[in-house]
């Protein structure tokens, strides 16, 4: 009677592995229509900015403390954008690569911070800056062509939403 429930376990067990192993939580394929939303340029500025000196936070997800995906996610859950990636290298998966020279607020850039491929997602906020989740400083506005660090780490652009430019107030 013991081994027959054991088995029995071993094989729900099993069951629920593979079940989970080949269920998909997000498409690498996914395409920029499946994300897109509406939002004004104005909407992204201000729900970005509410954050801005949050602390950073290793796999943080909330307005105590960000990573850098963790704050994209946070951004655009709040513009009712809830399908992108977790992590900076699948959100690189997602939309309509976009070159530097045509960036509008709300485009994904991202970085390869780490040597390894891409490690850290920013959003364009627009005038040659980002906002992101920074180790060294939280939630921060950052030149996206700084010398110092960030130009020679800028690897592309992803655009995931439909944002109506409206100038800044």
């Amino acid at each position: 009677m013991k081994y027959s429930k054991r088995i029995k376990q071993i094989l729900l067990a099993s069951a629920a592995g593979l079940t989970i192993y080949f269920s998909p939580i997000v498409s690498g394929d996914a395409s920029a229509a499946e994300v897109k939303e509406d939002f004004t340029s104005t909407e992204l500025r201000e729900t970005a900015k509410q954050y801005l000196g949050t602390p950073y936070k290793s796999a943080g997800t909330t307005a105590s403390g960000f990573d850098c995906s963790g704050f994209v996610l946070k951004v655009f859950k709040d513009l009712g954008v809830s399908s992108l990636p977790r992590t900076s290298a699948s959100m690189y998966n997602v939309g309509e690569s976009v070159s530097q020279n045509e960036l509008i607020p709300g485009d994904l850039v991202f970085f390869n911070t780490s040597g390894r491929g891409i490690s850290h997602v920013g959003i364009y906020y627009g005038d040659g800056k980002f906002i992101h989740a920074s180790t060294s400083q939280g939630v921060t506005i950052t030149p996206l062509n700084d010398k110092w660090y960030w130009a020679d780490k800028y690897v592309g652009a992803k655009r995931i939403s439909d944002v109506k430019l409206v100038s800044k107030k």
